[in-house]
């Protein structure tokens, strides 16, 4: 009789140590999953900040192109002031 109590005592102490076990495996898990929720948010907030420099990326660039095109377009229309300048000036000098 002592023997089987003894048995039992101790399938009940190996059941509470393997549920203490599981308690702690379940925690490490919950922990680590917490973990990664919070890198995952961290790296979706890298992307949207990625994602939002490339836009301003290809808006610099685009501005940057448009910028030869002003230069050209200002060159020619100071060029043409310039000629409309000088024809008045030489009406104003030779009737």
């Amino acid at each position: 009789m002592a023997e089987a109590s003894l048995d039992i005592a101790e399938q009940v102490a190996r059941v509470l140590r393997s549920q203490e076990e599981t308690q702690k495996f379940v925690s490490e898990q919950r922990k680590l999953m917490a973990e990664e929720a919070k890198l995952n948010a961290e790296a979706a907030k890298l992307i949207r900040e990625e994602l939002k420099l490339g836009a301003e990326t290809a808006k610099l660039r685009r501005d940057r192109e448009l910028s030869l095109w002003q230069v050209m377009i200002a060159g020619m229309a100071a060029g043409a002031a310039f000629f409309g300048a000088g024809a008045a000036f030489m009406k104003l000098l030779f009737p």
